[in-house]
């Protein structure tokens, strides 16, 4: 083991989420690096989180992620929780880490699947929390882990979960819609790894479940509001393509996600939904990860390994 200053850090990132209904115009703010929010756009993003319970559930649930996390690490790592759009900012928690004299850290984001446009974004912020705070803590980032043994794993019983709602003898004509979060068009030409991530996923959560290519087609979802073309197809439109060939049962599963937070509690369970039944289809959304002991035990043996790749620890 190298000489290394213990304990070693933890930052546990996710997006944010407003906690009430109040907090929505400044967490769109934020989003939107201080642009103007439309009174249009605002009142449609309240009325969402209005049918979902007023807020945010993502606090919450990366909290006890994130308490899952920490304990199953041994002695000698300390969990931390920052937020990429809200408190706990991001910044403010690396600020937290100078001060408690964290010199050697590892980050982690709960999005599976890295892009520029997203994983690179919190791993800049943690740069500024750096600068901000005048610190010096050497970082070692998991930037992916969208082909994770027990991430899979996970999934696939979440697609076990879905079928076991239709009766046996009805569930080979159950067809699974994997999806994760759009991102602009633009990111192809980038050369961003993120939907060829995403696909690899959903193809080895299909081979795990044993599903016929027939049986499971790819998606995005929620679709940010600005003119440039974003990836697709949209769920809203992809559902009625599938009615149109017939296929009347679906499974919905957002592997871009792991927490329920309004993507999932309002653009799938609500909107998606909404757009199902209008077509004579049925709908049916297993759990979020969460705080699946598969999942979090994932993600635990990921911190350990890079600990110990970085020569920080000797994982036994």
């Amino acid at each position: 083991m190298s000489n290394v200053q213990l304990p070693i850090g933890v930052l546990i990132m996710a997006y944010g989420g407003p906690n009430s209904l109040e907090e929505i115009p400044g967490y769109l703010a934020d989003i939107r690096s201080g642009r103007p929010t439309t009174p249009e756009v605002l009142a449609e993003i309240t009325h969402n989180y209005e049918r979902i319970g007023g807020r945010s559930p993502l606090l919450e649930i990366t909290r006890a992620q994130v308490d899952a996390i920490g304990a199953l690490l041994p002695d000698g790592f300390r969990t931390y929780l920052g937020m990429r759009h809200w408190a706990p900012w991001i910044e403010e928690t690396v600020g937290q880490m100078v001060e408690d004299g964290i010199t050697h850290a590892i980050s982690l984001v709960l999005a599976p699947h890295f892009s520029k446009l997203s994983v690179a974004k919190y791993q800049q912020k943690i740069a500024d929390g750096l600068a901000m705070f005048r610190g010096d803590i050497q970082f070692e980032h998991i930037s992916s882990y969208h082909d994770a043994p027990d991430y899979i794993a996970a999934l696939v019983n979440r697609v076990c979960d879905g079928l076991a709602r239709w009766p046996e003898d009805e569930r080979d004509r159950v067809h699974v819609v994997f999806s994760a979060h759009s991102l602009p068009k633009r990111i192809m030409k980038m050369g961003d790894p993120y939907d060829s991530q995403l696909r690899e996923t959903a193809r080895l959560v299909a081979e795990g479940a044993g599903l016929p290519p027939e049986h499971w087609s790819w998606s995005y979802q929620s679709a940010g509001r600005s003119p440039e073309p974003w990836l697709g197809p949209q769920l809203e439109e992809h559902l009625p393509a599938l009615a149109r060939q017939g296929i009347r049962d679906v499974i919905s599963l957002p592997v871009g996600f792991v927490s329920d937070h309004v993507e999932i509690l309002y653009d799938i369970d609500i909107m998606a939904r909404e757009v199902a039944q209008a077509h004579g289809m049925r709908l049916e959304r297993p759990p979020a990860l969460n705080t699946d002991p598969l999942f979090i035990g994932q993600l635990a043996r990921l911190i350990r390994e890079r600990a110990e790749a970085a020569g920080w620890v000797v994982v036994q």
